[in-house]
């Protein structure tokens, strides 16, 4: 039998893929992804121009549906919010011997700034929390404290990336990707993954924070504004009508449909018309979204939207409101940044402890509390997970000759969780007297992903996206399991 010139030198395989013009591969995807194979089955949907964001049975039970996670950029101070060390009181300005590592390098010594808040014990549980959040304290038995979270960095950009991507460095998806990209979105109509920002802009690694990195464009987080215009340049240009806006997308949708006809894979140009798509049906819906005329005034003085402290805590009362009105139309995951930009326009504390932290805590505190109760209330906390912290915590000694000043502290700091099948009134691990190291078991930032995961359903180890030649797992090759004491 006379072979034909291209197929010499060919793999078995190779020969029945291009023998079938690549038709072959379609099938194959279909099985691979009734047996598991996710990735796969998922390119194979974008290329037949199907949605990416469409929603997706979770891979077991889930407890919750959607996440909001308070990103407290900059690093707050443990042992001054959540993690009570009455050994400290006394201490202020005592030189010790304590190792430490943060920005300003490896230490062996330092002068203790004592906790600067008092700490009182709240609800059922009886958990010890400051002064600084006495709204929040209220919530007591309602969240979920862990005291021994570790991660490798204490450097803001690196830590930010482990903290959303559980990568040191940039070109991976982040939590929000996942989550999306595992269970798409209840709400076409709306971005099923949503990132506000604090008003003095973003952190300092940008983007690449709420990136979806090596997935479809369409797993990315969208940014949007609690104001009547949530996203710039929404509107169509000027001269352009909303029918000739759906003009073009049908014209793309022929282009698409016509060119699979001579290519497999043509996902990239699906998830841009998925895109397109997106854009077109938000110009109706997300200004609706964000229109707060029908809330009651006992709800935006709940969250410090109206009320005697507006001043300090309608920026982000406003964006804690949104989250759940985002929520309630079916996003998926949001993550909302208090501070930005550098210094003490964010939680890094490095020279007034207390002035720093005041005013955060101060803008914060009331509507994080505000968004428990109406989440509680509304029967929404069941499958909502809110996780607060941030991308680590802080020395407890000063970090200069003078002043209050804490170095960051990624080896341990506290994060805690509410909501979504976690068991409130709970504390799972602990640091030293000091607040500077784990004392016994300690979780990983993995693991706090891990938890996440599983609580909406996924499995975190059997989770994957095939992408330069390995199947890619946010918790990474080597794996993660949840945090058994919150779920």
């Amino acid at each position: 039998m006379n072979i034909p010139s291209q197929f010499c030198g060919r793999t078995r395989r190779e020969f029945f893929w291009q023998t079938g013009g690549a038709f072959t591969g379609l099938a194959l995807t279909g099985l691979l992804g009734r047996d598991g194979f996710a990735p796969m089955a998922q390119a194979a949907e974008l290329a037949a121009g199907k949605n990416p964001m469409a929603a997706k049975p979770p891979m077991h039970p889930a407890k919750a549906k959607s996440v909001i996670f308070l990103f407290m950029y900059g690093g707050p101070s443990h042992i001054d919010t959540f993690d009570y060390k009455p050994k400290m009181v006394g201490m202020d300005g005592k030189t010790i011997a304590v190792k430490t590592f943060g920005r300003g390098g490896k230490k062996n010594e330092g002068r203790i700034v004592e906790p600067r808040w008092k700490f009182k014990q709240y609800g059922k549980s009886g958990k010890w929390i400051s002064d600084l959040f006495p709204n929040l304290a209220t919530c007591a038995d309602d969240m979920a404290f862990v005291h021994s979270m570790y991660a490798e960095s204490p450097i803001h950009g690196s830590a930010m990336l482990m903290m959303n991507s559980g990568r040191l460095i940039s070109g991976s998806p982040c939590l929000g990707s996942w989550v999306t990209y595992g269970l798409g979105s209840e709400n076409e109509n709306l971005p099923g993954f949503v990132v506000m920002l604090d008003k003095t802009g973003g952190p300092i690694s940008g983007p690449k924070n709420w990136s979806s990195g090596y997935m479809p464009a369409a797993y990315q987080g969208v940014t949007l504004r609690a104001t009547e215009t949530p996203i710039f340049d929404l509107a169509p240009p000027p001269g352009v009508t909303r029918e000739q806006q759906r003009t073009l997308l049908d014209r793309l949708k022929e282009k698409n449909e016509a060119h699979l006809s001579t290519r497999a894979d043509n996902s990239e140009l699906a998830a841009r018309i998925a895109s397109y798509e997106l854009a077109y049906k938000m110009q109706s819906h997300a200004p609706e979204a964000v229109d707060f005329t029908k809330e009651t005034k006992e709800t935006l003085e709940l969250y410090g939207i109206e009320g005697p402290t507006k001043a300090k805590t309608a920026d982000f009362g406003r964006k804690c409101l949104l989250a759940r009105r985002l929520v309630e139309r079916g996003t998926r995951f949001i993550q909302i940044y208090s501070g930005g930009n550098h210094n003490d326009a964010n939680w890094d504390a490095h020279g007034d402890l207390e002035k720093n932290h005041n005013y955060h805590a101060g803008n914060t505190d009331l509507p994080v509390a505000g968004l428990l109760k109406d989440l509680k209330r509304s029967g929404l906390l069941d499958s909502t997970i809110v996780v607060w912290g941030g991308e680590f915590g802080r020395q407890p000694t000063a970090e200069y000759g003078t002043g209050s000043g804490r170095d960051h502290n990624s080896s341990t700091f506290t994060m805690w969780l509410a909501g979504g099948g976690i068991k409130g009134g709970t504390t799972v691990g602990k640091s030293d007297e000091l607040g500077s190291a784990p004392d016994g078991d300690k979780f990983h930032v993995k693991q706090l992903h891990a938890t996440v995961l599983n609580q909406m359903g996924l499995d975190p180890n059997g989770l994957t996206y095939f992408y330069s030649g390995l199947d890619q797992k946010l918790v990474g090759v080597e794996g993660a399991e949840p945090i058994k004491g919150l779920v």
